[in-house]
């Protein structure tokens, strides 16, 4: 006679099988939520590249996208609208609209240009005039938004500007457009600002929440009027640098540079710190409209191709703001 024994598995046994299983499912789940992150933070990144290559590769366009001039100029004129595109941001992360950056920056560069053809001042001087108008400038809209509780939504010259400074705005530095090194300094000092001191964490404390700030003691009304007076005064560096591009200063053009801004601002925030403001997502999505634009030019598209494009950027990029922001703000504990 044969007895046949089935052997139960120890309580051990069995709670070690599931706490493996459970850690292999808890793995999988982080490294699914890893590889998204990674994608959901540098997707932009991949799309300029995918963008450059396939400009690169086409036809119509591989014997001048790729071509040393082509490229210069992309580096070269893409740094006024960068420097407008985070003097933007600067009061959209304390959640305030300033559509005066435009008008800033063309006042910024008259100011600049009126300095050394009409008064004849030194270059420094020049200088300081442009960036002071916009701080100024900054400064009022600031006072009328943080303290007056205002919503926030608001002759060409040609000669005797400085060869300096029209040099700095067409030669180069280390076969490097000059404009693009200071770009690189403008941003590292923005990214300094909001990144890595008190004043930037401040400012995003209060677009999340202005009245739990307040109740912690944050200053609510000095930084919101402080994020205008350093737009403003970032929005007359982009004036400066206007001049010196153009050799001179129009009133019409400033106002040109906020549509782009404001889609570089927004779209930026899907890249690097999804769901909110960013230097680094800024100057991405800026770098993403400029190539995209470029190639189509080269390729032959129509000149109302450009402000169509700006547009459906813009509108995909203020609703993948809104979703990335709401999604950021349930995920916290």
């Amino acid at each position: 006679m044969t007895i046949s024994t089935t052997l139960e598995p120890e309580p051990q046994q069995v709670a070690s099988a599931d706490a493996l299983d459970a850690a292999r499912e808890t793995g999988a789940r982080t490294r699914a939520h890893t590889a998204f992150g990674l994608l959901e933070r540098y997707g932009l990144l991949l799309f300029v590249a995918a963008v450059a290559l396939f400009f690169s590769l086409l036809p119509a366009t591989s014997s001048l996208f790729p071509s040393g001039r082509n490229v210069d100029a992309l580096l070269g004129n893409q740094t006024v609208v960068t420097i407008a595109a985070l003097a933007a941001i600067l009061p959209l992360i304390p959640n305030h609209f300033d559509v005066s950056v435009g008008s800033v920056l063309g006042l910024s560069c008259i100011g600049t240009a009126a300095a050394m053809s009409t008064y004849h001042t030194g270059l420094v001087v020049a200088i300081v005039v442009g960036v002071s108008i916009g701080a100024l400038v900054g400064a009022i809209n600031g006072a009328l938004v943080a303290y007056a509780k205002l919503n926030s939504v608001v002759v060409a010259i040609n000669t005797g500007i400085s060869g300096k400074l029209t040099n700095f705005g067409s030669l180069k530095w280390l076969g490097i457009p000059r404009p693009a090194w200071l770009l690189l300094a403008v941003c590292l000092v923005a990214w300094y600002l909001l990144d890595q001191t008190p004043l930037g964490r401040r400012l995003y404390m209060i677009g999340e929440n202005p009245h739990a700030s307040h109740l912690i003691g944050v200053r609510v009304r000095r930084l919101t009027f402080l994020s205008f007076v350093l737009a403003g005064a970032l929005a007359g560096v982009a004036g400066v640098v206007l001049c010196a591009r153009t050799g001179g200063a129009n009133p019409n053009d400033g106002p040109d540079y906020l549509f782009p801004a404001l889609v570089a601002a927004f779209l930026g925030t899907t890249a690097i710190r999804p769901g909110r403001f960013n230097v680094w997502g800024t100057l991405l999505a800026v770098f993403f409209v400029a190539v995209t634009v470029n190639g189509l030019s080269l390729s032959g598209a129509q000149p109302w191709v450009q402000p169509v494009f700006n547009g459906v950027a813009l509108i995909i990029a203020v609703a993948l703001a809104a979703l990335l922001a709401r999604r950021r703000r349930t995920a916290s504990p």
